[in-house]
């Protein structure tokens, strides 16, 4: 069964003990962020703030997705469902898209602030990290827009801070779906763009919202697919787009064609604040609804691991693996290690070789290069277990044949990569390194390649039956 809403999800954590409920008065203004941060950091569990300095009756809630054990409770498997079995869950369930259903009302709808009543100082929006530009209304929060074309609709997930007492400012990059919906569809015609930002709904909605989706299909349906259940939408008060009914709250607005607006500096994903204020997106709040005693979505973004580093893992390497299979390369799995905030991806092969390499890294950066860093092993090593990938990188890359790097021209690189500097980061310039840890096809199996010292290849079929069959006789306890 699919949780009903965030409260539902939050209640079930309390029973598996994945929540604290924080109930001595938090302030908005860098404690609640400090809190949420340290929580990551000891991999403890999410924080639900009951009580928050200046905002009596609303709540905060941060950590939703904060390790895979409360991805698996989201998906409502057994908290200690391994990583690999999580990946393969999600990434079955993804291929089964479910239509959402259509309400004429919901708990979302429960307050409305309309028009010049509109005040963003009146939610809670916490002051995250000391040093950063302003009070970040959208962290673990998505946007939903909508191409004026087809009426393709977009679930994203974009940084964006408070400007004013109406106007948000925020910065979704322009290679980003909303990015190039906006530029390519609406500043042309010089029409604002509608959106809306929802916090607090169903924690799944907010995986897919990280998801990279294919251009034209809509988030909505994927988040059916993982819920194995519709969402029920409901229509929003100032436009014509359809939002999460049982969502906490929903922001409401336009984004203008032709103003720009100072936003940052952010502490980002990969655990470093690399950019001063900059030019972003603004938009007008035509509309505020939420529900009684609402709950504000945070994330408070750092070193890994949090939501955005555990939910990438999953989205952003599935997305690779559905790009390189239609390409037709032969892979066997991706991983994206969430201490490698999406800068590193391990892909393991059927068959290896320089050739073989290269073209996952083409494919791979082609739109975009988020990742900089990809390391390519033979089947016979589980991407999964860092152990084996380390082993496999020490011993089977050749230092000069084995490793290639070059750059990667603008507008393709990622600005959010602590290592380049910072011209590169604001030319969108990158670079990518090549890690080929396979054998090379033409090498003999019989005579070139190293015959690998392990129980699984050393040993007969019948002996190794043995051994397994008699191991908790002998005195051992299984791998956990």
């Amino acid at each position: 069964m699919a949780f009903e809403d965030l409260r539902e999800f939050i209640k079930t954590l309390a029973k598996t003990g994945d929540v604290v409920h924080i109930r001595q008065e938090v302030d908005w203004d860098l404690e609640a962020g400090a809190i949420g941060r340290r929580a990551y950091e000891l991999q403890s569990p999410a924080v639900l703030f009951e009580k928050i300095k200046d905002y009596d009756g609303f709540r905060i809630f941060g950590g939703m997705l904060g390790t895979f054990r409360r991805v698996a409770i989201a998906m409502g498997l057994d908290p200690a469902t391994p990583v690999k079995e999580l990946y393969a869950e999600y990434e079955r369930r993804i291929k089964q898209p479910i239509k959402p259903v259509i309400t004429a009302d919901g708990p979302c709808k429960q307050n409305k602030i309309i028009g010049d009543k509109v005040d963003l100082f009146s939610l809670p929006t916490p002051y995250i990290h000391d040093g950063d530009g302003g009070r970040y209304i959208g962290t673990w929060a998505f946007a939903v827009t909508q191409s004026p074309e087809n009426g393709w609709t977009n679930w994203g997930m974009y940084r964006f801070m408070i400007h004013n007492k109406n106007h948000i400012v925020g910065w979704p990059r322009y290679s980003s779906h909303l990015g190039m919906v906006l530029h390519k569809q609406y500043v042309p015609q010089n029409k604002p763009m509608p959106i809306a930002l929802v916090l607090g709904t169903d924690p799944l909605c907010n995986m897919v919202a990280t998801d990279a989706i294919p251009i034209g299909a809509d988030e909505v349906d994927f988040a059916g697919g993982l819920r194995q259940e519709p969402i029920e939408l409901v229509k929003c008060e100032t436009n014509d787009l359809l939002v999460p009914a049982n969502a906490e709250i929903v922001i409401e607005g336009e984004i203008y064609p032709d103003r720009t607006a100072q936003e940052g500096p952010f502490a980002e994903y990969p655990g470093y604040r690399m950019e001063g204020a900059k030019s972003g997106v603004l938009w007008r709040v035509k509309a505020i609804t939420y529900r009684n005693s609402p709950i504000f979505t945070m994330i408070s973004l750092g070193v890994p691991p949090d939501d955005s580093s555990i939910a990438a893992s999953l989205t952003a390497a599935l997305a690779m693996k559905r790009r390189l299979l239609r390409h037709e390369i032969p892979i066997t799995e991706v991983y994206v290690p969430p201490y490698g905030v999406t800068h590193i991806v391990v892909v393991g092969v059927k068959r290896g070789g320089n050739d073989v390499a290269k073209q996952i890294k083409d494919v791979l950066t082609a739109r975009r290069a988020d990742v900089n860093k990809i390391i390519v092993v033979d089947n016979d090593i589980d991407p999964f277990d860092f152990d084996q990938v380390i082993h496999a990188f020490a011993t089977k890359c050749h230092p000069i044949r084995g490793i290639f790097c070059e750059e990667i021209e603008p507008p393709r690189g990622n600005a959010l990569t602590p290592a380049y500097n910072a011209q590169e980061r604001r030319a969108y310039r990158g670079a990518i390194a090549l890690f080929d840890c396979t054998w090379p096809p033409e090498l003999n199996k019989i005579n070139e390649v190293p015959v690998k010292n392990s129980f699984d290849s050393m040993f007969p079929e019948e002996l190794k039956k043995k051994v397994v069959a008699n191991w908790k006789s002998f005195g051992f306890k299984e791998k956990k």
